[in-house]
């Protein structure tokens, strides 16, 4: 018997995988899947390991279902972090050098060129593809591209001149992520934190302080009739400036972010938050305040000064508690001025005292502002003597009065923080006025997407609320840049394509990569494209004939079948790219996105990976070490796609174990050559079973459910079966075909070992391309499954029993229930309800005689049939098996299984008073 060498069926395959996933149109019915582009700036860790296996298993699958598959893979090297790298790495920032020579291992002669971006990524993309071909990806690499490549830029001019001339493309004004470093618009990729921030319009509320202001950053300026005081931290040194020829009183930092908004800000000296505390302030709405002391107020937060309504901020009422129960500023008392339903006189202290809150540091604190703040926008209305409005509708209207009476100002602000730039510079909003951007907002665009979204397989299903939201959730959205790599802005060629904006119908242009490349970039005019995935047909198109065979191969693949991607890229790609080819592909419905599967996060030992923090298991290493197949299996058996999993070395070693243990028991089995027994027919009934129940979870990407059918199930059926078999008998020759079938069913988990064991097993070709395994209906036994399922039971538990008197039995009897207790059984499981069901039952004059009995059994069968699986119940129901042939027939396997005599008798033959207990389906046992 060959020996199990996962790294000797790796180099085997490897050979024989060269060119074959390269796929081409054909009279197959396609199947085209894809997954997001790696960014690729660093190695691959497990977490990537995850999100391009997951996609690999469903290739397999469906290239064995005989479709003709396409998977492609690109690589995403627009934007500026690979800039802001190889600016570290010129300036010899250590950490950089550090993460990239020791944890990534790059050469040092290769380090010392990744001063140029270009070589960075071009090495990088060389790794993925060497490290993702050894975790037995079945790419079709004839297609892979680069997001610089001057075809792909022709490709990304073509679709932004239809988003143009949609009218999606603008320019103006726009507050926007700005690295002021890099002095550019940065988007989510281009962060080290804080890509979820979100821009966030504050109306300032300025308090006069002299002859100067002190604004307040709000959300809710409706609210400034509830004021009672100021916070200010002690602290902090703030700033005087002079805004717009205004004397102003801000935190230094706030000083520094206005200047990016609009606003010209002259520093025209300092004070100190100390000498703040104890000052007033007034303001035309709310009268003269104080100002009071707040350490917990953060300088870099807006203003870096908080206006304090304790009636409907449960922070400020804590804050302002926390004083007065020091004896200080007793005085001042909470103004309520919303009525919300359920939430007392006085919001803020009624959600607090209710939750039983301390202090202002209890975990809970943020849920309940966040719920305070909800309802009393959703549903609170102000006091008559404030207007009487309901909170949303005021909220606007004194914000604008504000504005327009009270020299209030808009100030933008991150919703979180911190966000950071790839460069290590803190980001800010800068408000752009030649800013480029994609109207998102547009109406009309969301309703085409939201159509068009309501047709989507979406996997899993609770994913589309949150594409639901998005969609009408995003604003537009700066498109363009001045530092990075990418495509030329086609109508200021000084600005580049943001990261996100180029990669959004990228599927398309997969499916000619491989041709195109054919053709120079000159020559690949809109026109060119138009006919390419349009079929518009315009005079002098060059090389016609290739252009031809481009068109082809689109009309043949697309629209993609499926993408996979993070649930983190719901807000920006995976909905972008939906109003996009909603705009590109307008009229051509047949062409839009079919179906997405939203994939969950990665942990290693419990916590989030994150290469710059250095949590990272590099996926090579984990190859290297446990196997491409074991990495592979650990991933898909620890969770489904959309669900996070954990990467923990233990458990992955166990996997390793898992697939040896396979293979030596095919090795063990496959040349069998026993006459078949009736056991044989169970095993052959219970193959056709997982056969379907595998492939219903691999159609519904179900990978672990799929894994847990086509692995476990076999191996625990296999390990009953060959427990079954007379002494002597290895097994039959029909282990044959359940060895070609568990190897097929197990293929695209583990291409490696199947491979292998498929040559062993003398399967025709490679099996990545074998025929998937068909239920075969003539070999599926209701009756014989439920027959070795009753007495597996039976076996369990008189191990059971046996192990805790902890005597050796002299001899073992079986008493069987009475046929009217089966009757009691099948009229309580075919009842709608249980609890009335006894009244039929008593309707029976039999019955009715056995009295108490009968109720007894009635209330033990429901208790049975609620621990039973549906899958004895139903046939029970529909077909009884007759318990006494069953262990007659087995009398022989319980005599060899425990060593003693066993008895089988009707229960009220046995003449033992635990007989009485028998109920159909759980016999009694009685040891002797």
């Amino acid at each position: 018997m060959s020996q199990f060498n996962l790294s000797a069926f790796e180099e085997e395959a490897h050979e024989q995988w060269t060119h074959a996933f390269e796929s081409n149109p054909s009279a197959l019915e396609k199947y085209y899947l894809n997954v997001a582009f790696p960014y690729p700036s660093g190695a691959m860790h497990v977490g990537h390991g995850r999100t391009y296996i997951v996609p690999d298993v469903i290739a397999r699958f469906w290239r064995m279902r005989q479709k003709q598959v396409l998977f492609p893979m690109a690589f995403h090297v627009t934007g500026a972090p690979v800039v802001g790298i190889s600016k570290r790495i010129a300036n010899k920032d250590e950490k950089t050098i550090r993460l990239y020579r020791d944890l990534y291992r790059v050469p040092q002669n290769i380090l010392d060129q990744f001063t140029d971006p270009l070589t960075i990524v071009r090495h990088f993309a060389d790794e993925y593809q060497r490290v993702m071909t050894a975790c037995g990806l079945s790419i079709d690499w004839r297609r892979r591209f680069i997001t610089v490549d001057p075809t792909y830029s022709k490709f990304i001019e073509w679709q932004w001149k239809h988003l143009y001339d949609a009218g999606h493309v603008m320019k103006g004004a726009h507050p926007v992520r700005y690295c002021t470093v890099d002095e550019n618009p940065v988007g989510d990729h281009d962060l080290m934190e804080g890509d979820k921030a979100e821009v966030i319009k504050f109306t300032l509320v300025m308090f006069r302080f002299g002859d100067a202001f002190i604004p307040c950053a709000t959300l809710r300026p409706e609210t400034i009739h509830g004021v009672t005081n100021l916070w200010a931290n002690p602290d902090v040194t703030y700033a005087k400036i002079r805004l717009d020829g205004k004397p102003w009183i801000v935190s230094k930092e706030a000083a520094e972010k206005l200047a990016l908004q609009d606003h010209t800000v002259e520093i025209t000296g300092e004070i100190t938050g100390s000498d703040l505390v104890g000052k007033t302030v007034s303001h035309p709405l709310c009268g003269e305040v104080p100002i009071l002391p707040a350490p917990f107020v953060d300088p870099d937060m807006a203003s870096g000064m908080v206006m304090s309504v304790p009636a409907h901020a449960p922070f400020d009422y804590i804050a302002l508690r926390d004083l007065q129960q020091k004896g200080q500023y007793t005085e001042i008392k909470p103004i309520p001025l919303i009525k919300v339903e359920g939430y007392g006189e006085i919001p803020a202290q009624y959600a607090v005292e209710k939750a039983g809150i301390q202090n202002q540091m209890d975990s809970r604190m943020d849920a309940l502002t966040q719920e305070i703040y909800s309802a009393e926008f959703s549903k609170g209305k102000l006091f008559d003597k404030y207007g009487g409005k309901p909170v949303r509708v005021a909220r606007e209207e004194v914000a604008e009065l504000m504005q327009q009476k009270y020299d209030s100002v808009v100030m933008y602000e991150f919703d979180q923080r911190p966000v950071v730039c790839r460069c290590g510079n803190r980001v800010r909003v800068k408000i752009l006025h030649d800013q480029w951007f994609l109207k998102y907002g547009d109406q009309v665009w969301k309703q085409e997407v939201q159509d068009h979204v309501d047709t989507m397989a979406l996997v899993p299903p609770e994913v589309r609320a949150e594409f639901d939201r998005t969609i009408w959730w995003l604003k537009d959205w700066a498109c363009t840049r001045r530092v990075g790599l990418g495509t030329r802005f086609p109508w200021d060629t000084n600005q580049l394509i943001e990261p996100l904006s180029d990669s959004t119908v990228y599927m398309a242009y997969y499916t000619i990569a491989h041709k195109v490349r054919e053709i120079e970039p000159k020559l690949l005019t809109p026109e060119v494209f138009d006919y390419i995935f349009l079929g518009k047909e315009s005079e002098d198109l060059p090389e016609k004939k290739k252009l031809d065979a481009m068109r082809k191969e689109f009309l043949y693949w697309y629209p993609y079948d499926f993408r996979f991607s993070a649930k983190d890229l719901i807000s920006n790609h995976l909905t972008f790219q939906l109003f996009h080819h909603c705009t590109v592909f307008a009229g051509q419905k047949d062409k839009l996105p079919r179906g997405m599967v939203v994939f969950g996060m990665g942990l290693l030992n419990g916590a989030k990976m994150s290469s710059s923090k250095g949590n990272v298991f590099l996926l090579e290493d984990a190859v290297k070490e446990f196997g491409g197949d074991t990495v592979r299996m650990f991933l898909m058996g620890s969770a489904e796609p959309w669900q996070d999993f954990d990467w923990r070395n233990e458990l992955v070693l166990s996997t390793k174990k898992q697939i040896e243990r396979f293979y030596n028991t095919v090795m063990e089995i496959k040349d069998a050559s026993g006459e078949p027994h009736d056991i044989d027919r169970w095993l052959a009934s219970r193959l056709q079973m997982h056969i379907a129940k595998t492939t219903s979870a691999l159609e519904n990407f179900q990978t672990r459910q799929a894994l847990q059918e086509a692995y476990f199930g076999i191996e625990t059926d296999l390990k009953w079966y060959r427990r079954r078999l007379p002494k002597d008998c290895d097994g039959s020759r029909e282990l044959h075909e359940l060895c070609s079938v568990w190897v097929r069913l197990l293929a695209p988990f583990i291409p490696f070992t199947g491979e292998h064991l498929w040559k062993e097993l003398a399967g025709e070709g490679l099996i990545s391309f074998a025929p998937w395994p068909v239920t075969d209906e003539k070999l599926v036994s209701p009756k014989i499954e439920l027959a070795e399922e009753l007495l597996a039971r039976t076996v369990e538990d008189i191990e059971s029993i046996v192990k805790l008197i902890q005597l050796q039995p002299k001899a073992i009897t079986i008493a069987l229930a009475p046929e009217w207790k089966h009757q009691i059984f099948r009229m309580i499981a075919k009842a709608e309800d249980k609890n009335t069901v006894i009244k039929e039952i008593m309707k029976d004059e039999s019955m009715r005689k056995r009295g108490k009995e009968t109720t007894d059994t009635a209330k033990q069968c429901t208790t049975l049939i609620h621990r039973l699986p549906p899958y004895v119940v139903e046939p029970l129901v529909q077909d009884p098996i007759n318990e006494k042939a069953v262990f007659d027939a087995a009398k022989a396997f319980l005599e060899q299984e425990f060593g003693v005599p066993v008895h089988v008798v009707m229960a009220e033959e046995a003449g033992h008073v635990k007989a009485l207990t028998a109920l159909p389906f759980k016999p009694a046992i009685i040891i002797e």
